[in-house]
């Protein structure tokens, strides 16, 4: 009987283990293959024959895992480009890497690692499996990105890939909307009303909302959770309501259509996000060193910038950027509370979807989007940080 579930450290069965498995994934793309040509029986044979082939020369001849996985991306490549061109080149390489990475992954008893060594092979199965389901669920979010980049980059003006591009033809790329965006004064006004309001709503929110962390964060403040809830209610309220609040309020005392209150409206949103950072950062926060402090003559306001506010700076600035991020790509309440002379880059976007249909929303969305990407590693960097400083985590 071949045994197929080995303790950590030796190879499992290549004929019974490896082999079966990687071929069933080489049928899978082979499936793929297949039906995109009408061939789904050859694709589906085809890709098997070829996966356990693939298992079998790695096994014997480059059992080591990085050089095998490139190994056979090249090889892959290879064969993409003489039956495919450019477009299976690409897609060939990518096949390979993961082709020659899981075969490699089962020879040599990898998938086993986050496991204990006592663990049965049903409870080896299921880590696996949640692993791969969580995998899945990243690319269902991801995946809508993914596409809008590569089409931001179209030569016509359609919101699908083309047969040039989907041949990566060169003469199907090309930057026009990018440069549209650049210099069609629709676009840059409604950049520079964004650029105008992010910052002055960030600067009010996280002024309020620092205040608001530090107060609440006191054990002595009557109604603590009640009034926490009450300033964080914008971001559980549906926005459409709020938008709709805020019109009504704005409009009785004079807000309504100006740069003031599109300021404020945004100043909102982005205050529960500040209070809920910085309040997280001030739990790690030792009062004596405020005590201290104090005991030394220092007032509140200087004890505040001198001893409170180096240590919890990072969570400060990770609310910043959550309520710039809010307050750049948020759109019904600018709606509600602004005017033709503060459009702001998401309405000149909302625009151009609804009625001109125009392709540089994508790239507008491809720079937002890796605006975002930065921000929040810079989030990250910094939540990283703050744990250092309050020793939650390894230096």
């Amino acid at each position: 009987m071949t045994t197929i579930v080995t303790p950590r450290g030796t190879s499992p069965s290549l004929t019974g283990f490896t082999i079966p498995l990687t071929a069933a994934l080489g049928g899978f793309f082979g499936l793929l293959a297949g039906s995109a040509n009408d061939m789904v029986l050859a694709g589906l044979v085809a890709g098997a024959a070829i996966g356990a082939a693939t298992a079998w020369v790695l096994a014997r001849f480059l059992p080591d895992r990085r050089r095998g996985k490139w190994a056979t991306a090249a090889v892959y490549a290879l064969g993409g480009l003489l039956s495919g061109g450019t477009t299976g080149l690409v897609a060939g390489g990518v096949i390979g890497l993961v082709m020659g990475w899981f075969a490699l992954w089962l020879h040599s008893g990898r998938y086993r690692a986050g496991v204990p060594v006592y663990a049965t092979p049903l409870q080896v199965l299921w880590h696996n499996s949640y692993l791969f389901i969580c995998g899945l669920i990243f690319f269902f979010l991801i995946a809508p990105i993914i596409v809008v980049i590569p089409l931001s980059f179209n030569a016509e003006e359609f919101f699908t890939f083309t047969p040039k591009m989907l041949a990566l033809d060169p003469e199907g790329y090309s930057l026009r909307h990018y440069r549209d965006f650049f210099t069609n004064p629709d676009w840059q006004q409604a950049l520079r009303n964004s650029v105008r309001i992010a910052p002055a709503a960030t600067l009010l929110s996280v002024s309020l909302g620092t205040l608001a962390a530090i107060g609440l964060s006191r054990p002595h403040v009557p109604f603590r959770r009640a009034i926490m809830a009450i300033l964080i209610s914008p971001m559980i309220v549906p926005l459409i309501i709020s938008a709709a609040g805020m019109y009504f309020f704005y409009s009785r005392i004079g807000l309504q259509g100006t740069y003031a209150g599109v300021v404020l409206a945004h100043a909102a949103l982005g205050i529960p996000f500040v209070i809920i950072t910085v309040t997280a950062t001030l739990v790690g926060f030792d009062e004596s060193l405020t005590r201290a402090s104090a005991s030394m003559g220092a007032g509140p306001v200087r004890t505040f910038f001198r001893v409170q506010m180096p240590l919890i700076l990072p969570g400060v600035i990770s609310g910043a950027l959550f309520a710039f991020i809010t307050s750049f790509d948020e759109v019904v309440v600018v709606l509600f509370v602004g005017s033709a002379g503060q459009k702001t880059l998401p309405w000149q976007m909302f625009t151009g979807l609804r009625e001109q249909i125009s392709p540089t929303i994508l790239a507008v969305a491809t720079i937002l989007v890796t605006l975002s990407i930065l921000l929040l590693t810079t989030v990250e960097l910094l939540r990283r940080r703050s744990e250092r400083l309050r020793g939650m985590s390894p230096g």
